[in-house]
């Protein structure tokens, strides 16, 4: 086996798994995986800068998963950093500053290659098994953007819009800094129509209604799946490949789109880093659903993290 580092920073969050990796029969297993809300996307839909503060949450989370790696003796590390770093004029601070702490330089990733690691790292599992029909469509709900991706053993086609859970909550959700405490329907729709639209892009180069199995990821989906569940606090174990029915999802997003923040963060299994995002990302996944006509979503718990480390293994 080869020991292995992957992290992936995203527009909300920072990811670590420490692995050990068999090519040879498919094998990943878990050492240290972790995550850590940083809100790196602060402001970068509105500024198109990543602001100060984000920048330093950023990079604590950084110095600590160096420690972490240096400790397993991993041999390998790769990091990846995707929507808000790729959208922002000052990525190259962004970019030293991950230099000098990990020893690395992040890799900037197009969404077609984050589509094409999420697949694998989501899909890499099922494959031997025949309770689940191919084609997959893999559905991974970020921050700043939303990764399309329909294949069978390999990645078909491939399509990321800008509909991630922390970008439609700052654009339509929050006035003059506060995020507004519930939504009101006309701010539910105005989210809605930017998802539509984004699902009428991604059907011009995905077939997303030819997927048989529709497989979810990212923290909005593992939460909507959390909740599913009533687990008393969040597990990834019983989590990992649970299936979630249309009429559970459509009943916990119109809750989550309905509820205040103290009604949110009350929610056992909530992350507090995603009480004020989780109605946006809920309703991506819903109208996901609703757009090819799936009767479930299967959740995973390994993404483009998982996906990120085969790569260097």
């Amino acid at each position: 086996m080869t020991r292995v580092a992957a992290i992936d920073c995203g527009t909300n969050s920072i990811r670590l798994l420490v692995a050990d990796a068999d090519p040879a029969t498919g094998e990943l297993v878990d050492l240290d995986r972790r995550m850590t809300i940083v809100r790196l996307g602060q402001g970068v839909d509105r500024t198109g800068r990543l602001a100060p503060d984000a920048l330093e949450r950023t990079f604590a989370a950084c110095r600590e998963y160096a420690t972490i790696v240096k400790d397993h003796g991993a041999e390998r590390l790769r990091f990846v950093a995707t929507s808000a770093s790729r959208d922002a004029e000052n990525r190259d601070d962004f970019v030293r500053g991950v230099l000098d702490i990990l020893g690395v330089e992040p890799e900037v990733i197009s969404g077609d290659q984050e589509a094409e690691f999420s697949f694998t790292g989501a899909t890499k599992e099922l494959t031997r098994r025949d309770d689940l029909a191919k084609p997959y469509l893999v559905v991974d709900i970020g921050g700043g953007s939303t990764e399309f991706v329909v294949g069978e053993d390999h990645v078909r086609a491939a399509r990321s819009v800008d509909i991630g859970c922390v970008r439609m909550t700052e654009r339509h959700l929050v006035h003059d800094g506060v995020v507004s405490d519930p939504p009101t329907p006309e701010q539910v729709e105005a989210i809605r129509a930017d998802i539509e639209a984004a699902l009428d892009l991604a059907e011009e180069s995905v077939p997303l209604r030819e997927a048989r199995t529709l497989v979810g990821l990212a923290g909005s989906v593992t939460t909507v799946a959390a909740i599913a569940l009533d687990l008393p606090e969040y597990d990834s174990e019983a989590i990992h490949h649970s299936r979630v029915s249309y009429d559970r999802v459509r009943e916990i997003t119109e809750r989550l789109l309905s509820a205040t923040h103290a009604e949110r963060a009350a929610i056992p299994s909530m992350h507090p880093g995603r009480v004020d995002v989780i109605g946006a990302g809920a309703l991506v996944l819903l109208s996901v659903m609703e757009r090819i006509g799936a009767d479930e979503v299967v959740v995973s718990e390994h993404d483009i993290l998982d996906g990120i480390a085969w790569s260097v293994a």
